[in-house]
């Protein structure tokens, strides 16, 4: 702790006439931030879907102007990690059959598949609510206790009994832990042997509109393909619309709210609801190969020892509807200002270099497919350029603060790691507060690219503003067409977040520090495995 004290006074002498130097050389430069986002979130690149044209003209675009700052390839003597991908598109004309009802693809549920398989088939597989499907030891609980789902389709609730109850003492209360989250549903019910897994969708829990599940899940789908095929996943990752949940529960002769407020509790014991779910799922699979793009700064003494400051390229690409109208998903805010974000950065910071080399190396990386579940982040943290025990953190911007400058930086996570303490001195350089997260309920610490670094042991940062100085943005325009450049945007938050990370990212890039774990996790654990 005194090490990071001390680098902490040194940043405050030292950082400011960096972050807010006069030379045109070393500062933020916004006409370039506003380029690369413009250009980026343009229709030309058809809203950036990995394995498009758009991809193409992302990373021809992220490694040209690496190659302008004279930075050195990240992943040996390339640019590009190669991150082996099966595009799954499945035939959206399905039909799930549940009882005597016959619900409707987009509308009224969605199914995909990450299985490497022409054909998923549900046929009179047994239903049964598992609450929220939740196999949690250190909690104390286990829905899946004392019954056997092989081979069955499970029903189960969004979030977690913390949010539910709004019990402090449950969980975590209102924030939601790893176990609220659908990819933590999908894993776990896989491991049970469930044939096929239905989240039940609100919006208050899933913290997300029905229209944010539909574009998600519909259409074209990438995943990363292991030695099995991924015939180990679940079958069906499916959601259902709440209004028809209610109806499967009415004709099982059961009252879903009845049945939703009995899962919140620790008793709660899964329920059978003599129906059965049919379901085919004919897919076309398509091997390919996206990437992620990455350049290195080295270190100058600990060359070995390396920060890594991220955002996700990726957006969810061009559609075409049932009318043959095209829609593009441009993805400005999420997450074009992101990758404009890290590469002002990596420009200011290349040029400070020059005069003043960094003792630690910086990665500047942006990686492929986060919006399809983390995956380019996933492939990277298992094979990295460099042992992730030698990585000292991991800095994501994911949607930067467009509008105007805030006396605030959002915090994601409480006494989660040491690195909240390199946030709580950088605001306190401009004389900001840290601002909690306002939705902790909405589990956005597990729904980013620096969680699959986490889950790996590496400590890092979440620097997200989606619609906190927006209302509008989640409503209208988040995973929407309506994302879009936008030349009114004053930029007051960008300027004044990248000061910040740029004083988090040259404190750990020129002290000796390891930020560790707080609070008791897989992630400390994995961490202390590697001796840090």
């Amino acid at each position: 702790m005194k090490k990071l004290i001390l680098a902490s006074v040194l940043s405050a002498l030292i950082l400011p006439s960096f972050a807010h130097s006069d030379d045109g050389a070393v500062s933020l430069d916004l006409d370039k931030y506003r380029t690369h986002v413009k250009t980026l979130a343009s229709d030309e690149y058809g809203g950036r879907a990995p394995l498009s044209a758009g991809e193409t003209l992302t990373l021809n675009y992220i490694e040209a102007e690496f190659k302008k700052m004279g930075l050195q390839p990240g992943f040996g003597d390339e640019y590009l990690q190669p991150v082996p991908l099966a595009k799954v598109t499945a035939d959206q004309n399905m039909i799930l059959n549940i009882g005597s009802l016959n619900l409707t693809n987009g509308t009224e549920f969605t199914a995909r598949t990450q299985q490497i398989s022409d054909r998923v088939k549900l046929e009179k597989s047994e239903v049964v609510f598992v609450g929220y499907g939740i196999n949690a030891p250190e909690y104390n609980w286990n829905d899946y206790q004392d019954i056997d789902v092989k081979d069955k389709t499970v029903i189960v609730l969004v979030n977690d009994p913390g949010f539910a109850t709004q019990n402090s003492d449950l969980f975590k209360g209102n924030a939601m832990t790893y176990y609220g989250r659908w990819t933590y549903k999908y894993e776990e019910a896989a491991r049970q042997g469930a044939k096929a897994v239905f989240i039940v969708h609100e919006t208050a829990p899933a913290a997300y509109g029905w229209g944010v599940v539909q574009n998600s899940n519909t259409g074209v789908k990438f995943t990363l393909v292991d030695d099995n095929n991924n015939q180990g996943q679940v079958g069906v990752m499916g959601w259902i619309q709440h209004q028809n949940a209610k109806q499967i529960f009415a004709e099982a002769g059961l009252d879903y709210e009845q049945q939703k407020l009995k899962a919140a509790m620790a008793n709660f014991k899964a329920v059978t609801l003599n129906t059965t779910a049919s379901l085919t799922l004919n897919n076309h699979i398509e091997r390919a190969q996206s990437y992620n793009i990455m350049a290195l700064l080295p270190g100058s003494e600990r060359a070995d020892e390396m920060v890594v400051m991220h955002a996700h390229w990726d957006h969810l690409g061009t559609r075409v509807d049932k009318k043959g109208e095209k829609h593009i998903y441009n993805g400005a805010v999420d997450n074009a200002s992101g990758v404009a974000g890290v590469l002002e950065l990596a420009r200011m910071f290349s040029l400070r270099a020059k005069e003043q080399p960094f003792k630690r190396s910086i990665l500047f990386t942006s990686f492929t497919a986060e919006e399809t579940g983390l995956i380019g982040a996933q492939h990277f943290a298992k094979q990295p350029p460099i042992p992730t025990k030698k990585i000292v953190s991991f800095l994501n911007i994911d949607g930067m603060n467009v509008n105007n400058s805030v006396d605030y930086i959002l915090r994601y996570g409480q006494g989660v790691s040491e690195m909240e303490h390199y946030l709580n001195d950088a605001a306190k350089h401009q004389d900001r507060f840290v601002k909690g997260d306002p939705l902790p309920q909405n589990g956005l610490m597990f729904r980013s690219d620096h969680f699959a670094l986490a889950q790996q042991g590496v400590p890092g940062l979440l620097f997200m503003s989606l619609g906190d100085t927006d209302p509008d943005y989640i409503a209208h325009k988040y995973h929407k067409e309506a994302d879009d450049y936008d030349p009114n945007w004053t930029l007051g938050g960008v300027r004044q977040d990248i000061s910040l990370i740029t004083d988090i990212l040259a404190t750990l890039a020129n002290n000796d520090d390891w930020p560790k774990w707080l609070e008791e996790s897989d992630f400390k654990n994995r961490r202390a495995q590697d001796g840090k």
